[in-house]
């Protein structure tokens, strides 16, 4: 690992680590990212030639993070609603268009880079407010924790041991030895920060260990995900920031897949009590 690299990844354990603690970092992380995110996929589809809305795009996925910041809610069912109004914004952004050429991948495009990066990243928030207090606090912890393990895991035995690539059409780094890494390391953390868990749940070590593997594997599957976007784009990194790092795509990518299966699943146990 170079230098810069490693003082990347240190800044952003720290900074992470911050945000999960405070609510305002929190919310400051998070819209950054958010913001980050975005622009980094708008670029990366602009480089293909495909009309996108990508100024729009932006100001309108910092409202989902921020709707549910301000706990704002039109309907009981609101997020399909601005789903639907956010679709119906994008046709109406189309008609003044001069020109429709590849028009209905530029509003296919736009919509999805919307749910891939900012809804799929406002899950964090849900998971936080999913339990009042410092238990929603470590609830975040636990997903970040199991997620980010693997990502570190896959690196760094993937580095010394990978030998045998595991798809090379759409990563040609990845390797068996790394994804095997990610799951060991995630079933670790999962084992080590079992006290994280709510403790009104029942969550036997075969459980603990179970969510460990299922979440290391979703977090892989969002590394892969994001590997994909960019194979199609031929690029190598998203982006310059954090530096080394690859960008802010890179980082968040394993999490944008296991925050909202993790919320749903710890949604459905909680209701269990």
């Amino acid at each position: 690992m170079s230098k810069e690299r490693l003082m990347s990844a240190t800044a952003m354990i720290l900074v992470t680590s911050a945000a999960i603690v405070n609510l305002w970092i929190f919310r400051i992380v998070l819209l950054a990212l958010t913001i980050g995110g975005l622009y980094e996929f708008f670029s990366l589809i602009k480089k293909k030639g495909i009309p996108i809305y990508s100024y729009t795009g932006i100001i309108i996925g910092i409202l989902i993070p921020l709707s549910i910041f301000l706990e704002f809610e039109l309907t009981k069912n609101w997020e399909l609603l601005f789903i639907v109004l956010l679709l119906l914004l994008i046709f109406i952004l189309q008609f003044v268009r001069r020109d429709n050429t590849n028009a209905i991948v530029g509003i296919s495009t736009t919509l999805f880079g919307i749910l891939y990066v900012s809804w799929f990243l406002s899950f964090l928030i849900k998971i936080r407010l999913l339990i009042p207090g410092m238990d929603g606090v470590k609830l975040l912890a636990f997903i970040i924790l199991v997620t980010k393990s693997g990502d570190i895991g896959a690196l760094l035995v993937g580095s010394r041991f990978g030998k045998h690539l595991l798809l090379p059409r759409v990563s040609p780094h990845k390797t068996l030895e790394g994804g095997a890494g990610s799951l060991a390391f995630s079933i670790l953390s999962a084992v080590l920060g079992q006290s994280l868990l709510p403790a009104g749940v029942d969550f036997p070590l075969w459980h603990v260990i179970f969510l460990g593997a299922f979440f290391g594997g979703i977090g892989q599957l969002g590394d892969l995900s994001e590997s994909l976007i960019k194979r199609d784009c031929n690029v190598k990194d998203s982006g310059k920031f954090p530096p080394a790092l690859g960008g802010v795509l890179d980082c968040i990518d394993s999490v944008l897949f296991t925050a909202p299966t993790f919320y749903f699943y710890m949604s459905s146990m909680l209701r269990g009590m």
